[in-house]
């Protein structure tokens, strides 16, 4: 393939990466994850808020019921905190062994594995990581 057909298909990847970041999805009713790298600890660290979802599909904070916005300006104190070298590391905290795993959607886990294996880049080539 040349060049030119190469940034086409690049394009086009890129392209459809946006559209299907776009789509609905139902939130995981265990919670989400917020994923960051730390660059001081050469970590990955992936912090659980818990949540509920009401009969219209907003996520709900437990505590006080209020809606939980995407870019909320008030601090949430996380439920639990992994931290890991790589996103198999990680990953694999957060799905396997006896505990309880804050996941209940196979999406919502698939999700993770993508966000994971982009942050471990950005700690191995220091490029800046912003989740998804």
């Amino acid at each position: 393939m040349n060049q030119i057909n190469t940034a086409i298909a690049r394009d086009a990847r890129s392209h459809l990466d946006d559209q299907l970041s776009q789509r609905f999805i139902a939130l995981d009713p265990l919670g989400y994850f917020l994923i960051r790298v730390d660059v001081a600890a050469d970590d990955l660290v992936v912090e659980h808020y818990g949540n509920t979802i009401d009969e219209r599909g907003l996520a709900r904070d437990p505590d006080s019921g209020e809606v939980i916005a995407c870019r909320q300006g008030g601090a949430r104190t996380p439920s639990a905190v992994w931290r890991g070298r790589t996103a198999k590391e990680v990953g694999i905290a957060l799905s396997e062994g006896a505990e309880d795993h804050p996941l209940s959607c196979l999406d919502h886990a698939l999700y993770l594995g993508r966000e994971l294996q982009k942050a471990e880049q950005c700690l191995r080539d220091g490029s800046t990581y912003v989740q998804d």
